[in-house]
């Protein structure tokens, strides 16, 4: 028993003792955790030089764009076929997708030999030795007469400008078939199948086998975003987001880069990290100075790497006893597989016996032990160099998407990461330790990259019909400039009939006559009252103008809220609140003596009968005051006022915010006669000449007329552009059937015409994986502004899906994308049939004074047109184009319901004295 224990103890400080001594002279081969973040940083700058237009002609690490822009979302369904040449076989598939869960995916395939003198010969030949097999594979699949579409999987460097587009770099692997260099293959193959001429194939995407390894894994795990390989080479794919990758235009959206990593280094970045081993190696191969890190981690060159260094060792007289036989001297005589079975933890040793035996060195114990050791240390490296390089990939992606802690899938294939039986553990580790924040699952691809073809196939299929389908949705919505004009034509018709005494009744466009008689000349001077109530808040103003020279306006104003029981209850009860109001304005201004002039901006549907009176239509916004509708608000004012018994006011006017718009424009430009507002509501007036009123007595000069346009269409003459997502947010308005104009251009509808259309495109599996979320059912819940937002240039796309996911929708990149295309093409809609008005409203004032050109400004105001990022760029253009003969011009007004409505109360006062002069 003792003599046991004390061989037992002999042998494992035997054992130390040797392993020490090959750490010691593989030392240069160990890396510390601060080397690998070394590395780690050095790949990802390599990375960046990829990536950037100026830098990309001298990386070593090319990170060639695929054009694939999606993983599968696990909607794919079809028939594909897929094509696999990379080695001595040539592989095709038929890959069949189905939502069948238990069994999704069903392939059947058949291996073709590729013989040397193909491989070696002419361009034509090899193409032609693909076709004729591809047919063959269709003649037993009893598929000729069908027009499948096609997945290739093309492992060899290729430059791409499309999905379906692939320019041989150069020729790999054993590989020299002449002509092809430098040619689209895509091409070389249709024109080998047309050759055939019995069968026809679609040939959709050419992949190579690492974006295979990501997308055969991705269709299992929609998490997963890289793909790697290590086996005889090792590369890897990722999805980058497109406003890195300078080399393809666009920003929105991702696509998957292939980094060909296998160069990393080239360019002499590793060289202080490169062994002795690793520079022998490099002389020996057929690419010397290429792929230099492929070099020290792929498979094919690792057991080349133990056999250098076991005959230096042997050299030494560090193991053998020096013995060295030719076996050992021949190249190649110990491979990756070798490698793999002398690390096993049972039986490596025995397996390491076995292998030394046949190279004739008569190994002992103690030489098995030296050389797992070695093995150990060779294979570790490599996963760690791996490890270094995923780790700059990760932690990329995990910046991309601005995650404190990233979770993502990396899929693998490879036989060395299969076949060795400690790669995967040892790679796993060290990827946690570089990457700590971040939850990554290694999932091995079960087959291959073929199927990773026509996985990339069927996303492009799937995509391709996805965005028919999208588009088809849209169209309705892209309105040409024909409709355009036709819009215009009826907006001229309606205004007529707004105009005309018999007509005016049933008009829906009311055409409503102001009272103001003309705009601001410069004259206006004194000191005014100017009231607003138009919502929950209520504004008095103290607007002071100054005439002459040094011509100014001076505001001075307070906000008071209105309760909900004084919205809700008596007229009465409204008025004196609002007095109440303007009495603790006046003592806040010390102005109670003064008998001031007041304009009164009222944005709610009045008739006027003069400038100072207005018969109250209808109350809206939430207003439900007794005893107003049907009655003069100002009478309503100035009894009010009276029951106080504190202060006189003079009421000048009654004014609507449009009208009061255009004033305050006018004030600034003496050319504005035109007012708009797109805001939350859309409405526009102008100056119209008083002999086209008819329901005004006079003939002479102007009014203004207060068009109330939003209700134009509500007869049914805007029906054949009225999408079903416009009736569907009709039908669940407050007031169905009415301001269906309105609805299709102002800013409160317009966040919920795109929530009409995500939840078609969603039942329809377009968006959000098909799952209506809880809040996408909610009403109102896509506000405009989020519009505004979604549609900035400036928002990369994560920043679209923050906003979405504020919104509850967790959204993936596609998705963004489309969501950002609905909301555009909605707020464009919005933005030309506005114009379409407005062109109506400026060509009617051109013939109105029978000119051939009129110059002419428009003032605006409103959230929409201030806020949005297209609206009002949008809008100009299109009154441009449909009003070629007018020369608008816009001007963004500032408080029109405020100072324009001082500016009203003014113009009306110096009309006043002018009158009562004339009399």
């Amino acid at each position: 028993m003792i003599a046991a224990q004390l061989l037992a103890y002999y042998f494992t400080e035997l054992k130390d003792d040797q392993l020490k001594k090959i750490d010691k002279y593989l030392y240069s081969m160990r890396f510390s955790d601060e080397t690998l973040k070394d590395i780690m940083n050095r790949f990802r700058r390599e990375m960046e030089n990829g990536l950037g237009h100026d830098t990309n002609p001298t990386a070593t690490v090319k990170m060639l764009p695929t054009f694939v822009r999606s993983i599968p979302d696990g909607s794919e369904k079809g028939d594909f076929i897929a094509l696999d040449l990379g080695g001595s076989n040539f592989r095709i598939l038929r890959v069949k997708v189905t939502q069948d869960k238990k069994q999704p995916v069903q392939m059947e395939s058949q291996v073709y030999d590729t013989p040397d003198d193909i491989i070696h010969g002419s361009g034509t030949q090899l193409f032609d030795h693909v076709a004729d097999c591809l047919g063959d594979f269709m003649e037993k699949q009893k598929i000729k007469d069908k027009k499948l579409p096609v997945g290739f999987t093309f492992s060899f460097p290729c430059a791409q400008t499309k999905l379906d587009e692939a320019v041989l770099v150069t020729w790999t692997k054993k590989f020299k078939a002449s002509g092809v260099e430098g040619m689209d293959v895509v091409k070389l193959l249709n024109k080998a199948i047309k050759k055939q001429g019995d069968y026809e194939a679609d040939i959709m995407a050419v992949v190579n086998d690492t974006v295979g390894t990501m997308m055969t894994c991705g269709f299992d795990d929609q998490r997963c975003e890289v793909g790697i390989i290590i086996g005889t080479g090792t590369n890897a794919c990722y999805m980058e987001e497109l406003r890195h990758i300078d080399l393809v235009e666009g920003d929105e959206g991702r696509m998957c880069i292939n980094t060909e990593w296998g160069a990393f280094g080239d360019d002499g970045s590793l060289e202080d990290l490169r062994t002795e081993f690793d520079r022998e190696i490099d002389r020996g191969s057929i690419n010397p100075g290429k792929q230099l890190f492929e070099k020290m981690a792929s498979g094919m060159y690792m057991g080349e790497l133990v056999r250098l260094i076991l005959v230096k060792m042997a050299k030494e007289g560090l193991l053998f006893e020096g013995r060295i036989t030719p076996e050992l001297l021949t190249k190649g005589k110990i491979e990756t597989k070798h490698v793999s079975a002398i690390e096993k933890t049972k039986e490596g040793l025995k397996k390491c016996m076995e292998i030394l035996t046949r190279l004739g060195v008569e190994p002992s114990d103690e030489d098995c032990l030296a050389v797992q050791h070695v093995c150990t240390i060779v294979s570790f490296r490599s996963a760690n160099l791996i490890a270094s390089t995923l780790g700059g990939i990760l932690s990329r992606l995990k910046e991309n998407k601005g995650v404190a802690r990233l979770r993502t899938t990396v899929g693998i294939d490879g036989s060395l990461y299969k076949m060795h039986p400690q790669y995967a553990r040892r790679l796993h580790k060290m990827v946690r330790r570089l990457v700590p924040d971040s939850d990554v699952r290694f999932l091995l691809s079960e087959s291959g990259s073929a199927k990773g073809a026509a996985m990339v196939t069927a996303v492009a299929y799937r995509l391709t019909e996805q965005a028919r389908q999208i588009q088809q949705t849209l169209a309705e919505f892209r309105l040409s400039k024909a409709q355009l004009l036709e819009v215009k034509k009826r907006m001229r018709v309606e205004i007529e009939r707004g105009l005309k005494k018999d007509s005016h009744k049933e008009a829906t466009v009311k055409m409503l006559p102001t009272f103001v008689r003309s705009t601001p000349d410069g004259t206006e001077n004194g000191d005014f009252l100017a009231l607003d109530l138009g919502g929950t808040n209520f504004r008095v103003l103290l607007v002071k103008i100054r005439s002459g020279k040094r011509r100014s306006v001076e505001m001075h104003n307070k906000i008071y809220a209105i309760p909900i029981e004084v919205m809700q209850g008596t007229g009465e009860e409204l008025f004196d609140h609002i007095v109440h109001c303007i009495s603790d304005f006046l003592d806040y201004m010390g102005m109670k003596s003064a008998r001031l002039p007041l304009g009164f901006t009222f944005s709610f549907p009045c008739h006027q009968t003069s400038l100072d009176a207005g018969i109250l239509v209808t109350w809206t916004k939430g207003f439900k005051a007794t005893d107003c509708e049907g009655e003069d608000v100002v009478e309503l004012l100035r009894e009010a006022i009276k029951r106080k018994e504190e202060f006189e006011l003079d009421v000048v006017a009654i004014v609507n915010d449009t009208v009061g718009t255009m004033m305050t424009c006018a004030y600034e430009e003496p050319t504005c006669e035109v007012g708009l507002i797109a805001g939350t509501g859309s409405n526009a007036c102008y100056m119209e000449e008083m002999r086209n009123i008819e329901i005004v007595e006079g003939n002479e000069g102007r009014m203004c007329v207060n068009m109330e346009w939003g209700a134009f269409g509500d007869n049914g003459c805007l029906d054949d552009i009225r999408t079903q997502y416009d009736q569907a947010v009709d039908e669940n308005s407050l007031n169905e059937g009415k301001q269906r104009y309105e609805k299709m251009c102002s800013g409160m509808y317009l966040g919920e015409i795109v929530r009409q259309i995500l939840i078609d495109l969603t039942k329809r599996g377009f968006l959000f994986r098909g799952q209506i979320s809880e809040t996408l059912k909610t009403r109102g819940i896509f506000e405009t502004k989020f519009l505004s937002q979604i549609e900035s240039d400036r928002l990369a796309l994560l920043q679209v899906r923050a906003i979405l996911q504020q919104l509850g929708l967790d959204s993936t990149c596609d998705d963004s994308i489309i969501v950002k295309e609905v909301c555009g093409t909605v707020s464009r809609r919005a933005a030309q049939i506005c114009g379409a008005g407005m062109a109506a409203v400026v060509d009617k004032i051109r013939e109105n004074r029978k000119l051939d050109h009129l110059d002419v400004t428009v003032g605006v105001d409103g959230t929409l047109y201030k806020l949005h990022p297209h609206f009002s760029r949008i809008f100009q253009l299109t009154v441009k184009e449909l009003a070629p003969k007018c020369d608008v011009n816009f001007l963004l007004s500032e408080d029109g319901s405020g100072k324009g409505a001082a500016l009203i109360t003014a113009v009306g006062c110096r009309q006043r004295e002018a009158d009562a002069q004339q009399n």
